[in-house]
């Protein structure tokens, strides 16, 4: 799947019509300190869809390959990995989970001339400024923490506690939390994940009167001890633990946390219902993982889908794909993909992919419950 370091480089930009295969490349984190369990989803749906592409003679004839490369979370890794991929000629990039190397990856595509299609990541500014270079099919950060914050305040949450790590995304999503909350009378306390154990999390709790406590914090730690701590506390039984950036997804959660880890409500970039095209590529992705696809299998399968449709359409010189964004009209595993601007949003972007707020249901935490809905998408 991996193409050797010594390939020899093509000029950017450079047309590959006379190569054997079309060359896409591909940004996962797969080793610590990034969250591997999300790199691996996210790769699975990659190969799924790119065997799928084949089946149906590939791009005009030729076969699409990926050439993967491991991020490990780093931004630095990451840009780096694009002035690599630019020069193997690949004609396009996908990929990647985390906001802060996503946004470090979208910097580098717009600098080099490469087309981008960002696959997980969410935070809202990928790139200081718009660049026709790079689209999203994650929503943005803004749209769906703002669903979060609609449902905690419909819950009864107006006083709510998050334990963040220093990041440049829990710093926005706590921003976005607060805006939302404030104008109408909602209450944002932070507790520093830096200075603070997990037991001590529990003690602030009891002063400050929270009645939900948000993960704005790593997995497995300290999000794991912290939901260890806070169920273990009687002080604490009625407090609601949320998790908007998605913890609870994997089934890495369910084996960390076991009991403890239903009830958690989280975002999830899915439909309530599976299309016909979303439920065979379930069963697929459930086969090649061995445990229930996550929805960022689905985002990887869905930008391979896009990429595939606009290499076939507009050839694989990188200029003509980033100038066909705005003219990308295909069916998704969960609904159908379209790009446009949005404000305050740099890159293209799909408004909306579905989004709802669920949690693994106590009496079964293998089960997922919805249990608040966003709007519908915009542009499909």
């Amino acid at each position: 799947m991996d193409t050797p370091l010594d390939t020899p480089p093509s000029p950017p930009g450079a047309d590959q019509a006379d190569g054997p295969s079309v060359r896409i490349g591909v940004l996962v984190p797969l080793t610590r300190p990034g969250w591997a369990a999300a790199g691996r989803h996210l790769l699975a749906g990659f190969e799924l869809a790119v065997r799928d592409v084949n089946d149906l003679g590939g791009i005009t004839g030729r076969p699409l390959e990926l050439v993967v490369r491991d991020t490990a979370a780093d931004p630095r890794r990451a840009a780096e990995a694009m002035d690599e991929l630019a020069r193997l000629g690949v004609a396009a990039v996908a990929g990647e989970y985390h906001s802060v190397v996503a946004r470090a990856a979208a910097t580098r595509a717009d600098a080099l001339g490469l087309p981008f299609l960002c696959s997980s990541a969410v935070l809202d500014a990928l790139t200081e400024q718009p660049t026709e270079w790079v689209a999203r099919l994650a929503p943005a950060q803004s749209h769906s923490w703002r669903i979060y914050a609609d449902f905690l305040l419909g819950a009864g949450h107006s006083r709510i506690a998050v334990a963040a790590d220093p990041s440049v995304y829990w710093a926005a999503g706590t921003r976005i939390l607060r805006d939302c909350l404030a104008p109408r009378g909602g209450t944002v306390i932070e507790l520093d994940m830096r200075a603070l154990s997990p037991t001590a999390v529990c003690d602030e709790l009891v002063g400050d009167g929270a009645t939900a406590l948000l993960l704005l914090a790593g997995h497995p730690e300290p999000a794991v001890s912290i939901v260890k701590s806070v169920r273990r506390d009687e002080r604490l039984a009625e407090i609601m633990i949320g998790a908007p950036a998605g913890q609870p997804e994997f089934a890495e959660w369910a084996t960390l946390l076991g009991d403890d880890g239903a009830a958690i409500p989280f975002l999830r970039y899915l439909p309530e219902r599976l299309s016909p095209l979303g439920a065979r590529v379930e069963a697929a992705l459930r086969e090649r993982l061995g445990e229930a696809p996550s929805f960022v299998a689905f985002e990887g399968y869905d930008t391979v889908t896009v990429l595939a449709d606009v290499l076939r359409s507009h050839g694989t010189d990188r200029a003509r794909t980033a100038g066909s964004w705005s003219r990308v009209a295909v069916e998704g595993t969960r609904g159908r993909i379209r790009f446009s601007r949005r404000p305050g949003i740099s890159v293209w972007q799909w408004a909306w992919t579905p989004v709802h707020v669920a949690d693994r249901d106590p009496a079964e935490p293998g089960r997922f419950r919805v249990l608040h809905a966003g709007e519908e998408n915009a542009d499909g």
